[in-house]
């Protein structure tokens, strides 16, 4: 064997950056500058720039320089990137990725130029385009990267029909996608959604586009990283650029916090839902009372009460129709609440004096809505329709996500304690084990070891407290 020991220095906070370079099949090697990849979870990307604000003009010579010398050295043609983990001390180099990288529209968006048509040109044997001291940037550019996956419980990819997308629009905003509203998000793909990139004159105004976009977008019917995103790109230290290849990792349990309980703007904003919904669905439009929606009647005011269930809670709202219009009470208070529909399942919205602007998706009795504070998912319970669900008896393990049964842990009649091991699912490479919810016995197996399963399938029947 071979007895030599290769020993690399430590760096305990280093950034993650990667230079593009292009080669030609006469030899010609050039870089298009560096991006900042430091951001990212697992050794997975985030978010990625162009050009790195961390990097100075003789850092950036160098690194250049190193990743030219390495492609010349290959004899490389096409494009790629070599990567490098840098501190205050220096850089070091970590790898060469021989293709046209995921982030690679930050690099288009500062110097002007289309990366794919380069590829394209130099794989037909042709010269590259343009020489080396031709090659500027101009701004800088931030891309973030919207996954269907749920950070709320360990970033496990998520799945369903998407049942509305509005994309953000402004100065400097691109968006690479080819998802819209009625596509079905599969786990038998990579959970990647959309490539949100904005462009400013400097990395303050670029990421302030790209979190007012954030903001703007809207997936509705599939859980995404939208949230997740939000909170990281507002992070104080994000802001003032003071990060490392661990920051996500160190700052997860605040960057994935978990939403609060039901507040009345949520609860406010799936009662608006529903009176919009009813409104469209009167069937006779011939001025009848016996088919208004808007509480008229002639003992003047009167109440309903609106139920809906959302994390394993039920909440109750009541309605209050009055001659000044309609109000809500919840929680102790009751406040005027007022709502005009937009286009495109968007309504505007005011409860008291807080307004606010909601999208929402509607999946059988499921709402799905949306707005700058975040996403809610509630169920209506309608009084003059069968819930099934709500009647279920406690003890049901249902598959998180869709994904592939690959390990049974447990046999039926055993007993367990809470947190056993039961069941494991594959997903997106990913292996997620439910446990035992209490202590108790596991009843009744549903399901075999490589069965499909959708989310929410029923896998075992489990009993809380028995011997």
């Amino acid at each position: 064997g071979n007895d030599q020991i290769l020993i690399e220095q430590y760096m305990p906070r280093p950034r993650h950056i990667e230079v593009q370079v292009f080669g030609d099949s006469e030899g010609n090697v050039m870089s298009l500058f560096e991006r900042e990849c430091t951001l990212q979870r697992r050794h997975q990307k985030v978010v990625e720039e162009a050009l790195a604000a961390s990097v100075t003009a003789e850092r950036r010579a160098a690194m250049s320089a190193a990743a030219r010398s390495a492609a010349q050295a290959a004899g490389y043609v096409g494009a790629g990137t070599v990567e490098f983990i840098a501190d205050a001390a220096g850089f070091h180099f970590i790898e060469m990725n021989t293709r046209l990288q995921v982030e690679h529209p930050v690099t288009e968006m500062v110097t002007g130029l289309d990366l794919v048509e380069w590829q394209l040109r130099v794989a037909m044997g042709e010269k590259l385009p343009l020489p080396q001291d031709e090659i500027a940037a101009n701004g800088h550019a931030m891309e973030a990267r919207i996954y269907a996956e749920d950070a709320a419980k360990g970033f496990l990819p998520a799945a369903g029909t998407i049942r509305a997308w509005r994309e953000p629009a402004g100065n400097g905003i691109r968006i690479d996608t080819g998802f819209r509203a009625g596509d079905a998000v599969t786990p038998y793909y990579d959970a990647l959604l959309a490539k949100l990139i904005a462009w400013g004159a400097d990395r303050p105004q670029a990421l302030a586009r790209l979190v007012e976009a954030l903001d703007a977008f809207e997936i509705a019917g599939v859980t995404t990283n939208l949230a997740f995103l939000r909170a990281l790109l507002r992070h104080p230290q994000v802001v003032r650029n003071e990060i490392d290849i661990g920051f996500i990792e160190r700052e997860l349990a605040a960057l994935t916090r978990s939403a609060p309980s039901l507040a009345a703007l949520d609860l406010a904003a799936a009662c608006a839902a529903v009176l919009l919904r009813e409104q469209c669905e009167q069937i006779s439009q011939d001025g009848s009372p016996w088919d208004r929606t808007d509480g008229w009647t002639l003992a003047g005011r009167r109440s309903r009460r609106l139920s809906f269930r959302g994390g394993g809670e039920r909440y109750d709202a009541v309605l209050w129709y009055g001659r000044d219009g309609l109000s809500m009470e919840f929680g102790g208070t009751n406040d005027r609440l007022q709502f005009v529909p937009r286009e495109g399942g968007v309504f505007d919205m005011c409860l008291g004096d807080a307004p606010e602007r909601v999208s929402v998706a509607w999946s059988g009795r499921d709402l799905d809505l949306t707005t700058l504070r975040g996403r809610r998912k509630l169920h209506w319970i309608d009084p003059f329709v069968a819930d099934i669900s709500e009647a279920a008896a406690t003890g049901r393990i249902v598959a998180p996500m869709p994904g592939t049964v690959t390990r049974i842990l447990a046999e039926p009649g055993a007993g367990l304690q809470r947190g056993a091991p039961l069941i494991v699912l594959e997903a997106m490479k990913m292996e997620h084990t439910l446990r035992a919810p209490a202590d108790g016995r596991l009843k009744a197996l549903k399901c075999a070891v490589g069965d499909f399963v959708q989310e929410g399938t029923e896998l075992a029947d489990f009993e809380p407290g028995a011997e």
